[in-house]
């Protein structure tokens, strides 16, 4: 059943003709702009038009609606505490952009020196080929390549003493399903089906429709090894070298969807906004690019839900992947994807950024509740992330569900 504040968005905006929202549809995608028809208010940036004038510009006061950079509704308030904000946000995209090549190079040749060593035997043995010339170089598709993240913390077994069925068993799968989805598809499928012994259902690269590029990462695994089998869909957060992924992050564009609330805009396009229709219930998809995350993963579930009515899934993901993940369930939602929710184990993230508005957390909590999902969002220590977006006046973004936080020592402790 949709939530009140839906239902209630449906009627109000009912009046307009069947045709409407199609034909604005068209016309965005005949101008090329951004359909905006599925939220009643929004802030977008568009860093690709900011010059260095328009963004000295935006410190000054004046309507905001008129930089070529900013797209939203006449009239919106633009004091200097959300005026600085915008400047932060634009100014970092702009140079993530400038420097995503360097920065993407640089990772790769950084990441290639630290699997020297393993692929060559160990450091003594590299040394020895060195002299040899004949240097064993990593293969970067191999079950062996490491990123830096699995350098920082090289665990990739299962707590042995955390059994199926035990009330910490998907909390200890999700967590080590987070870390592993920075690795490459190989060292994905041989850990999930060699070491964790299930079934690897695919590691896949999703498109972004406003960034142009396949740029949102997902994996899905089945855990057959308990009574009632389980889907994982886990999210890739923020790779340290991929500038797209920080401008996702950097991005506080955002969208008020009516009985919904204001959504980040950035975690919004990488889970599957699409930049001529909005969020529309079904699409076609475009051959000449691959799929958006949200319609192809949903794709996947139902066949997988549908062949078997005891099957159930749990959607995870850390730090950007960790936003996905409670973004998922709530555009199910808004989509009346009932049986679908009714399915959904829970929801487990890890170092997750706020995503929305107050009203989107009730929304969103409203949903869980009904279909008595548990929704459980670690946080460890100092960690920044969990505390961004600001909780302040000018964005008004809100965290909601339990909060498991650990301090240094491991420490936990339990908020509502």
């Amino acid at each position: 059943m949709a939530s009140k504040g839906w239902v209630e968005a449906r009627k109000k905006f009912s009046h307009y003709p069947t045709f409407f929202f199609p034909f604005c549809s068209n016309l965005a995608m005949a101008t090329g702009d951004c359909n905006k028809e599925f939220s009643t208010d929004y802030i977008l940036l568009k860093p690709e038009n900011l010059s260095f004038y328009e963004l000295i510009r935006i410190l000054f006061p004046g309507d905001i609606e008129k930089r070529k950079f900013v797209d939203c509704l006449e009239g919106a308030e633009s004091n200097f505490e959300r005026r600085w904000i915008i400047f932060i946000s634009i100014s970092a995209q702009k140079f993530l952009q400038f420097v995503a090549k360097p920065l993407s190079w640089f990772g790769s040749a950084f990441e290639t020196g630290l699997n020297l060593s393993s692929t060559n035997g160990g450091f003594g043995r590299l040394l020895l080929n060195c002299l040899r010339g004949n240097i064993q170089w990593p293969d970067k598709t191999s079950p062996t390549f490491s990123s830096f993240n699995g350098h920082l913390d090289k665990r990739v077994e299962l707590d042995e003493s955390i059994k199926p069925g035990d009330s910490k068993y998907y909390a200890a799968l999700t967590m080590m399903s987070a870390k592993i989805s920075y690795e490459n598809k190989a060292f994905i499928k041989t850990t999930v089906e060699d070491r964790w012994k299930m079934e690897f259902l695919g590691s896949f690269d999703f498109w972004n429709d406003y960034q142009d590029k396949a740029t949102t990462q997902a994996f899905i695994l089945h855990d057959k090894n308990v009574d009632s089998d389980t889907i994982i869909v886990t999210f890739r957060g923020t790779e340290t070298f991929d500038a797209d992924a920080w401008c996702t992050d950097f991005d506080i564009s955002w969208y008020e969807i009516p009985g919904v609330g204001k959504i980040h805009g950035g975690f919004m396009k990488a889970l599957g906004l699409q930049k001529n229709l909005g969020w529309p219930k079904e699409i076609i998809q475009d051959d000449s690019h691959p799929p958006v995350a949200y319609y192809a993963i949903r794709e996947m579930l139902r066949e997988r839900l549908q062949a078997n009515d005891q099957t159930k899934f749990v959607v995870t993901g850390h730090s950007l992947g960790a936003a996905l993940a409670i973004l998922f369930p709530a555009i199910l939602a808004l989509h009346e994807e009932t049986w679908m929710l009714e399915r959904l184990r829970g929801v487990y993230t890890f170092g997750q950024p706020r995503v929305g508005d107050l009203k989107f957390g009730e929304f969103t909590t409203e949903q869980l509740n009904e279909h008595n999902i548990p929704y459980f969002r670690f946080v460890y220590g100092n960690d920044l992330v969990p505390r961004l977006p600001y909780d302040d006046k000018a964005l008004m973004f809100k965290h909601f569900g339990t909060c498991l936080y650990y301090n240094s020592f491991y420490e936990g402790k339990v908020s509502f």
